[in-house]
């Protein structure tokens, strides 16, 4: 059973929507090859008050997109070298979004696991020309449901990463990741 997950599962909480995420299936498709891996960690984002979410800022040309609707990427540039790839959840004008950290290859590439937001784009060809587009077969780059379920004792939550600027908000425990087996 493989479904793409349309724009309103993407339309609640970016703290919920993260550890939903985990189990379902990141899907590329490049030249007529699919690649699907599934996704293993997240990290959520959520609105103006989060210091730790570029929103917190204000609606900038960078962060237009985590104010416009949920179900689009938001992909952006950070240390020269890595690209960020975030999914928009929640209303309209609410700015969230979530991160994915990490995912696993599905077989039968052997369930090779890719840890890290820049490795995961960097292995998997992501780049910001997606920006902005939505998550559907249209642009190339889409998240399934195989109906896979992660049962909550299988998830650790932890603070978030690389955030220590944002204070107390770094220490949040918005990041997801299932417990390597």
């Amino acid at each position: 059973m493989r479904r793409m997950l349309k724009r309103d599962f993407f339309d609640r909480k970016a703290t919920e929507v993260a550890p939903d995420l985990l189990g379902k299936f990141l899907t590329l498709e490049r030249g007529g090859k699919t690649t699907s891996c599934m996704i293993t960690e997240t990290e959520a984002y959520d609105g103006h008050d989060d210091r730790a979410s570029h929103a917190s800022k204000g609606k900038t040309a960078r962060t237009e997109v985590m104010f416009g609707p949920p179900g689009h990427w938001y992909i952006y540039f950070i240390y020269g070298m890595y690209e960020m790839l975030n999914i928009v959840t929640g209303a309209e004008g609410y700015p969230s979004a979530v991160l994915i950290r990490g995912v696993e290859s599905a077989p039968p590439a052997g369930g090779r696991r890719i840890d890290g937001p820049g490795k995961l784009t960097r292995d998997l060809g992501i780049s910001r020309l997606l920006n902005t587009k939505p998550a559907t077969k249209g642009s190339g780059l889409w998240i399934e449901d195989h109906g896979i379920y992660i049962p909550k004792t299988s998830i650790v939550r932890r603070p978030r990463i690389g955030v220590a600027y944002a204070g107390e908000w770094a220490k949040k425990p918005w990041r997801f990741v299932v417990r390597k087996r």
